[in-house]
């Protein structure tokens, strides 16, 4: 039986949630409502609002979809220990199912006063008004959570460094709204955790009668299934949430992934949402469509003036070609402008590939302005047209060099995770050109590597920029 303090205090901690939940669901079928009438004001040729049988039905149709989208695809799960950003690609997502329902739905209405117009209208507005909303939503509760309100009360099975070092991160992090109900272990800790040690696993069920918590977190060893198995079956008896924090969490990363295989759940170290299928289309076609304007644009005079220029200065072929690795580490062709001698030698006397350095003998001296200035790589687009490249990413090193630091450097492999670019994070942050440490290899790796786990496509438009600051400025450490 529950105490009556347990019984209020849980249904108020219910009411609160029920409440919050219906405000979000409610804002947001306003904010649908809203965005069309906005999208179907501005697609009107005389900006007049049309609410005809039609619009009525879709306007339906599409607050429907939304209420069921995200109760399938978990929309209004718990954000609030969560960066932001988690937030912004389910608004994305859900924002994808819309525009694509009210594509298909006005296809088959045959609508002429609500035309495709209005739907990219319409999508946009729902973009900004969502994402809007939900900052100004997360700024409003994260004000209250400081102020004591919307608080969440969480047990802590396990006392030891696991315990503590989540302990620790819930004591950092006060906006996320958490407190300590207090923590439950076998092994009474020897300074008590001033107070907060409430009893051993099994006074857990008297524990819970008395106390108010809504989340108990399990923080104990591997060896623990006995005791674990235990602890959920007094969580079940009582209206607790049970979370468990996995001891194996220190070799999983920040940036993570969790998803299920069958019935098994898997963690994924890495979550490279650059890999996911939606994003590799959206790179893939930004790409192409880049280049595309830049060589009809640009490369249809520049081109021709730097092979003139290479032919005149030194003799030898106007590309220079060679094999590099690209995504899944298979090999590619990649094409550069040749800034160096036809003769010269990739390895040096020591059997090491020989990079670039300042005043380098080997390059000639269109070679300078044309490295100087980042032109030698710009036939690479050839190989961004090609699929084996992209415009952003990790720089493609010639696989001798690759086999020279692969085993010196740590997680050098990763960064083949991912297609190559013509530019990346580690060039515009000062880690192009020759690298004569290891020490100075690995802060390239690191770059890379953190491009990869930290990937958006505003992250590539801002590196793009940056590299085309560069070129004008004429990047230094280009040799």
């Amino acid at each position: 039986m529950f105490s009556n303090q347990e019984q209020i205090g849980k249904h108020n901690m219910f009411i609160q949630r029920q409440v919050l939940q219906s405000t979000k669901v409610s804002l947001d079928i306003l904010v649908i409502i809203l965005s069309f009438y906005i999208a179907n004001l501005l697609s009107s040729p005389i900006f007049i609002f049309t609410f005809n049988a039609n619009a009525k039905v879709l306007l339906i149709i599409l607050v429907t979809v939304w209420i069921i989208s995200s109760y399938i695809s978990k929309f209004y799960e718990e954000f609030r220990s969560r960066d932001f950003t988690f937030e912004v690609i389910a608004i994305i997502k859900a924002i994808y199912v819309q525009t694509l329902m009210a594509l298909i739905v006005l296809f088959f209405m045959k609508e002429d006063k609500l035309s495709r117009t209005f739907v990219i209208f319409y999508g946009s507005a729902l973009l900004v008004l969502l994402i809007t909303e939900k900052y100004l939503l997360r700024k409003l509760l994260i004000y209250l959570r400081l102020k004591g309100r919307n608080i969440r009360h969480i047990l802590i099975v396990g006392a030891g460094k696991l315990g503590m070092q989540f302990y620790n991160f819930i004591l950092q992090n006060p906006h996320f709204g958490y407190k300590l109900s207090g923590f439950v272990d076998n092994n009474t800790p020897i300074n008590n955790l001033d107070g907060e040690y409430l009893g051993k696993i099994e006074d857990l069920d008297s524990i819970l009668t008395d106390e108010i918590v809504d989340d108990v977190i399990i923080a104990l060893p591997e060896n623990s299934e006995t005791k674990i198995d235990n602890v959920i079956n007094i969580c079940e008896q009582h209206v607790t949430r049970v979370k468990i924090i996995p001891q194996y969490f220190k070799y999983v990363h920040s940036k993570y992934q969790l998803s299920l295989f069958g019935k098994f759940p898997i963690i994924a170290v890495r979550n490279e949402r650059i890999n996911e299928l939606h994003w590799r289309i959206l790179k893939r076609l930004f790409d192409t469509i880049f280049t595309i304007i830049v060589m009809v644009v640009i490369f249809s005079w520049l081109w021709p003036l730097i092979a003139v220029s290479i032919k005149i200065s030194s003799k030898g072929p106007i590309f220079y070609k060679q094999k590099r690795l690209g995504r899944k580490a298979k090999e590619f062709t990649i094409y550069k402008f040749r800034s160096m001698n036809n003769y010269c030698e990739d390895v040096d006397q020591n059997g090491k590939f020989k990079q670039a350095s300042p005043d380098d003998p080997r390059v000639t001296k269109v070679g300078k302005i044309l490295r100087k200035f980042n032109l030698d790589e710009l036939p690479q687009f050839i190989n961004v047209l090609k699929g084996e490249m992209s415009i952003v990413g990790p720089r493609p090193h010639p696989l001798k060099l690759n086999d020279d630091v692969n085993a010196y450097v740590d997680k050098y492999m990763l960064r083949h995770l991912i297609k190559p670019g013509i530019s990346g994070w580690a060039q515009i942050n000062g880690f192009r050109g020759e690298t004569k440490t290891f020490e100075s290899m690995q802060k390239r790796i690191d770059n890379d590597i953190w491009y990869i786990e930290n990937w958006s496509f505003w992250l590539d438009i801002h590196i793009i920029i940056k590299t085309i600051l560069l070129t004008f400025k004429g990047d230094q450490n280009a040799y």
